[in-house]
């Protein structure tokens, strides 16, 4: 048998390549949508893709679904609820998928949405046991999937628990102990609260381990898996609709051209968001006035859906020789209307010097000193609640980046406002979020609550 995870960092996303390397007959299951690097490995083992599987219609992600079959021709396969407008085929509960003598088979695993499955590996047909199964959304390392997103439209959380209830008490923890997991997230993703950043388990750990695989009644489940989920971003919707439909094919050698500094100004006085995926520090010292700032650095595809829109024309600022990275993690969310990138950022900025800003960024020693001025600014905690949960700076507004663009009047107007998260990353994007909303005085605090912690305990020492 030939098995093969592929895992995405930036997005915390998992996907699979297996085959019977006598046959060379392959599947992929949950593929991202750029997927040479599926197509490199199958070409170099001999592999024919005949099949691509999605465990479900994906929130966080465009799956590359539409992107294999038109390459390799192979079919894709949903779980029995699944409806899309391009042709599917629908895998019952128990069916086998024979690629050889490696056998793959269908278990239906509703609950983070309806339609969701999950496939048992079989590296022999007759074997009594599953090498692994790959549980897609319903199971994680040290998580089940959340049932609450609105990709499930028309359905409730307390309806998507149930399910999940039974998929997780009476189907996966019915698997044998030795057999593998292999789930479609991993730690940061916001499709759970307390993802492992192990890639594989065993169904006998998660059984010992996983809070939410211990006995306990239906309403104490649904309770305590949809208590503290980190907010959704804005592009999750999107994206499940998006997964389902015919959409146009991602090929990143017909990218977006590089753009003079004229034709990129023009641009941007029609309209466009400018996306600055630099450095923070970098961003500070000079950006364009009302750029938005989504380092590369970090959770890059993720950030940028929670305050890009979709339908936004983007202009992408980049750290040196990786414009068309930037691009192609865009394009892995879906955010497709991006217009151009600035090939040479500093001499454009000098260019444009009179559009030119800087952004206030706050020591933890500096904060505390504004905080005890007559006047002090108001504190914006832009951390998801279960980050909240075990400590915030006192007297802070609370209000997750994922959620910051829809609720802008939320934060006063009429004092300065200082941001943080856990670290800086969060914290730059929230504020330049502010400034591009018109916002005067907006600065964040450096190292985020980390090094505000630090202060606090040497100034208690």
């Amino acid at each position: 048998m030939f098995f093969t995870q592929y895992y995405l960092e930036c997005l915390s996303q998992a996907s699979y390549l297996i085959a019977d390397e006598r046959t060379g007959r392959g599947v992929v299951v949950d593929p991202r949508r750029d997927v040479s690097e599926y197509l490199a490995d199958a070409e170099a083992h001999g592999v024919t893709i005949e099949a691509v599987i999605n465990t479900h219609f994906h929130a966080d992600f465009i799956a590359g679904h539409l992107e294999l079959a038109a390459r390799t021709g192979a079919w894709i396969g949903y779980g029995q609820r699944a409806e899309a407008d391009y042709p599917i085929r629908k895998l019952t509960d128990g069916e086998r998928i024979t690629l050889g003598d490696v056998t793959l088979q269908i278990m239906e695993t509703p609950g983070h949405t309806p339609e969701s499955i999950s496939v048992l590996v079989y590296e022999r047909a007759a074997d009594p046991v599953p090498y692994a199964v790959l549980t897609g959304d319903a199971l994680f390392i040290g998580d089940v999937g959340r049932p609450d997103l609105l990709a499930s439209l028309g359905h409730t959380a307390e309806q998507l628990g149930a399910m999940l209830y039974d998929t997780v008490r009476h189907k996966l923890m019915t698997l044998p102990d030795e057999v593998r997991v292999f789930p479609a997230h991993g730690a940061g993703s916001a499709c759970g609260k307390n993802l492992s950043t192990e890639r594989v388990s065993t169904i006998g750990e998660q059984r010992a381990t996983n809070y939410a695989c211990a006995p306990m009644s239906r309403e104490d489940f649904l309770a305590l898996v949809t208590a503290g989920q980190p907010a959704a971003p804005a592009y999750f919707v999107h994206d499940a609709v998006l997964n389902r439909r015919r959409h146009e094919l991602f090929d990143a050698a017909t990218g977006p051209a590089p753009l003079t500094g004229e034709e990129f100004a023009a641009r941007r006085a029609e309209g466009a968001v400018v996306l600055d995926a630099r450095d923070p520090r970098e961003f500070a010292a000079g950006h364009l006035r009302g750029a938005v700032n989504v380092p590369a650095d970090g959770r890059f595809a993720e950030t940028a859906g929670m305050v890009v829109r979709p339908d936004d024309r983007v202009l992408v600022v980049a750290p040196q020789d990786r414009e068309e990275e930037i691009v192609t993690r865009l394009a892995r969310i879906g955010l497709d209307n991006v217009a151009g990138y600035l090939r040479e950022p500093e001499g454009a900025f000098l260019a444009m010097a009179g559009d030119m800003d800087r952004a206030g960024r706050l020591t933890a020693a500096a904060l505390r000193t504004a905080l005890a001025a007559d006047r002090p600014p108001v504190l914006l905690d832009v951390r998801n609640p279960g980050e909240v949960e075990a400590g915030a700076i006192d007297g802070s507004l609370r209000i997750p980046l994922a959620q910051l663009p829809g609720r802008l009047a939320e934060v006063p107007a009429d004092r300065p406002v200082v941001v943080y998260c856990a670290g800086g990353y969060r914290s730059s994007v929230a504020a330049s979020l502010l400034r591009r909303a018109g916002r005067a005085d907006v600065s964040d605090l450096l190292g985020g609550f980390r090094a505000w912690r630090i202060a606090d305990d040497r100034a208690a020492a």
